[in-house]
């Protein structure tokens, strides 16, 4: 039996950094963010359907898609957003079972699942358990502002698209605090990892 272990957390807690030190241990992750640049690779099926859509001037010259123009097109127009979403989201979902799958038909004991947005996109079901990476709220306003180039106000506005932190810590069933050094936070996930038994 193959276990499905969900990683998630909030913009700017390190969940990538977490996602990061589960492939140093050479353990099966799947990858949301990636899957959602693969979806619109030159010539996918789902690019295809997004110029059908929106038109062919959000494919640039080299094939892929002009994420500027398509953002322009959304950013404003909550419709087109919702016609987007209704064409890269179910390839995204799709893509990430398959490759889930993959995983579970090597043999894998344990899956990982990195979801940025676990809740927001209710997708708990697709996952067994849930690590969720965590980080006080002034870290993380401190860290995205820094690591985006942010005013504080831009910042704040960011991080409250998304469930607040401490109700996702609420749902986890473990949560690893993303506030010291990288060291610590290596730590906590080695002890989960033998927790679960998915290092021996």
């Amino acid at each position: 039996m193959t276990v499905i272990i969900g990683l998630t957390g909030s913009i700017a807690s390190g969940k990538s950094t977490v996602a990061k030190m589960i492939q140093s241990y050479n353990l099966p992750i799947v990858d949301a963010d990636q899957v959602a640049r693969q979806v619109v690779e030159p010539g996918s099926p789902t690019l295809l359907k997004i110029a059908e859509v929106f038109g062919q001037d959000v494919i640039s010259e080299d094939g892929t898609m002009d994420r500027a123009k398509v953002g322009n097109l959304i950013f404003h127009d909550e419709s087109k957003r919702q016609q987007l979403n209704a064409i890269i989201h179910p390839a995204i979902r799709e893509e990430m079972i398959r490759q889930r799958d993959e995983f579970i038909s090597y043999g894998e004991k344990n899956v990982f699942m990195d979801i940025p947005l676990l809740f927001e996109s209710k997708l708990e079901h697709f996952v067994e358990r849930i690590i969720v990476v965590s980080v006080r709220e002034d870290v993380q306003l401190e860290r995205l502002m820094e690591r985006n180039g942010l005013t504080e106000e831009e910042a704040k506005a960011r991080i409250a698209t998304q469930i607040p932190v401490k109700d996702k810590e609420a749902l986890a069933d473990i949560v690893i605090y993303n506030n010291g050094s990288l060291e610590d936070t290596a730590l906590q996930l080695q002890n989960v990892l033998y927790e679960w038994n998915v290092l021996k």
